[in-house]
């Protein structure tokens, strides 16, 4: 039978949900930077931990531009910022980054890899050029999250025309796709619920089944053909149901089991207005879109997941931007927010969640705080933690792939050899290809934000094709290796375009040696470019 009883910290989550929708204090009085810059420094003390000191514009420059945009900012940008005496230059530039296109296109990778990763399995997955063309929509054009995620649990529409369903047509298997939804969007694991009741957590089996019946209906329909490509769409059918045949290990032989009922976490079975007992169910057309059931379970299941009282989807959220802009959850692993793992800073993330609430789940604002934000304008010189708990410094992360290789378009002045004169391509790999860089960067982290380097990387980055990135007529190399120009000018413009800094007295004594005893210019580029402070963003 199904529970009647929650656990405390759910109970209070449920209590919690309450209030979520009454606007908070913070909004009419101070911006979010402030109650979080608080809150992390009350987490200082609690840690005994001492925290480091404010970034340079250098560190902040070229963090900022990567978490935002996902590239390195170019030599004249660089430059202009380091030498501006404006006391506002950091809030001005996170606007102009903010406004920028290559905003939407970032944020719409980093949540492609959330929802997909980067080589999901299934037939079709690597096609889905449509679902990332939408999900950038949804930034360019600020939409607010719980719509743009209640639109991916509708799944309307086909790939070619929105591309949302895809994530539904990946995971099409209810079981399957009621994991990543919980996990995702709610940041609940279910998963050990589907075998048997976990051992761990307040979950039972038929809290897992319970929510997989919301999707027992769907199928991935085949609605036309758009030369070798299928066009699909989501039908739901109005009959059909999950079975319930008890733990794994009890399992017997030819046992169906029992139908579930669609049951909402915490909450009761779905109501549900019965069909006529003579109904029959029609098989879904050939080439034409599935027609809509007479009661959708799975917008329901959309609607109930992005409710603003649902107690864990706007916490998750919360949880998974803070932790993509300063290195871990305040719940960690942000995904796995249950009575067992609690919040190092419960308030804070109290105060996120009711703020983002009340400004509508808009993410652009919540990003724009985050990175305002003291706590995020730290130094990463600390302790060496790479995502340090008490958020007593910057986070170190490695780049992606996309990052790497489109900061390196920007650190050799490849863009502008290419603009002035080189063979033009939309690929944007170019002119490394994309193959040999996905697969041995693709996937720098291990999922809990540990950085997982190897053999492969090293030997790309010393016997790889980044010297077709490197020369080239107006390409940083030719600037560096001008001998008529004077030495120092040369090597400062080396690190501006490639680390965004200056460089230090012993390094400019270093460079400049180098240079000037006849050396290539191309492999004093090649040194910065595949050095670990180029490598990370810090």
């Amino acid at each position: 039978m199904f529970r009647t009883q929650t656990p405390n910290l759910f109970r209070s989550l449920l209590a919690f949900s309450a209030i979520l929708v009454i606007p908070a204090i913070t909004s009419a009085e101070e911006p979010l930077r402030r109650t979080i810059d608080a809150e992390v420094k009350a987490g200082w003390a609690k840690g005994k931990v001492t925290p480091a000191k404010p970034s340079t514009d250098a560190e902040f420059l070229r963090r900022v531009s990567l978490d935002l945009v996902g590239v390195i900012p170019g030599y004249d940008e660089t430059v202009a910022f380091l030498d501006s005496k404006e006391p506002d230059k950091r809030a001005k530039l996170i606007e102009k980054l903010l406004a920028d296109p290559r905003f939407a296109r970032h944020q719409a990778d980093v949540w492609d890899m959330v929802l997909f990763g980067r080589n999901p399995p299934g037939y079709e997955t690597h096609r889905r050029e449509g679902f990332q063309t939408w999900l950038r929509s949804r930034f360019e054009k600020n939409i607010p999250y719980d719509q743009w995620a209640g639109e991916l649990l509708r799944a309307e529409g086909t790939s070619a025309e929105t591309g949302a369903m895809y994530f539904a047509q990946w995971r099409n298997a209810p079981e399957d796709a009621i994991e990543a939804i919980t996990q995702t969007f709610l940041g609940v694991q279910l998963q050990c619920a589907r075998c048997h009741d976990h051992p761990y957590e307040e979950w039972k089996q038929l809290d897992f089944y319970g929510m997989a019946a919301f999707l027992a209906r769907l199928d991935v329909v085949t609605v036309a053909q758009k030369g070798n490509q299928p066009i699909f769409a989501i039908g739901e059918r109005n009959l059909g149901e999950v079975r319930f045949t008890g733990p794994v290990k009890d399992a017997k032989p030819g046992d169906k089991g029992q139908p579930v009922k669609p049951k909402f976490l915490l909450g009761g079975e779905l109501p549900e207005t019965p069909l006529p007992k003579d109904f029959k169910e029609e098989r879904f057309p050939e080439k034409k879109m599935p027609p809509k059931p007479k009661f959708s379970r799975k917008d329901a299941l959309a609607e109930w997941v992005t409710k603003t009282d649902n107690p864990f989807f706007a916490r998750s959220i919360a949880n998974r931007v803070w932790a993509q802009f300063m290195g871990r959850g305040i719940v960690h692993p942000i995904d796995n927010m249950s009575a067992s793992n609690m919040p190092s800073h419960p308030a804070l993330l109290e105060a996120l969640t009711k703020e983002l609430v009340a400004h509508k789940f808009d993410l652009k604002w919540y990003i724009r705080e985050l990175v305002s934000s003291n706590a995020y304008q730290l130094s990463s010189i600390g302790t060496g933690e790479p995502n340090p708990e008490w958020f007593q410094h910057a986070r170190s992360r490695p780049l992606s792939a996309e990052e790497l290789v489109e900061s390196w378009q920007v650190a050799t002045g490849y863009l502008a050899a290419e603009s002035s004169g080189a063979k033009k391509e939309n690929d944007r790999f170019r002119p490394v290809g994309s193959s040999y860089l996905i697969q041995f960067f693709g996937n720098p982290i291990t999922g809990t934000g540990d950085f997982q380097g190897g053999l492969r990387e090293h030997l790309y980055l010393n016997n790889g094709p980044l010297g077709s990135m490197i020369g080239g007529k107006g390409a940083l190399a030719e600037f560096v290796g001008d001998a008529k120009k004077p030495v120092a000018e040369r090597v400062e413009r080396l690190f501006l375009m490639t680390l965004n800094r200056r460089p230090a007295a012993d390094e400019v004594k270093k460079f400049s040696a180098y240079l000037t005893e006849g050396n290539s210019a191309s492999e004093a580029v090649w040194v910065l470019i595949t050095c670990s402070e180029f490598r990370f963003n810090h």
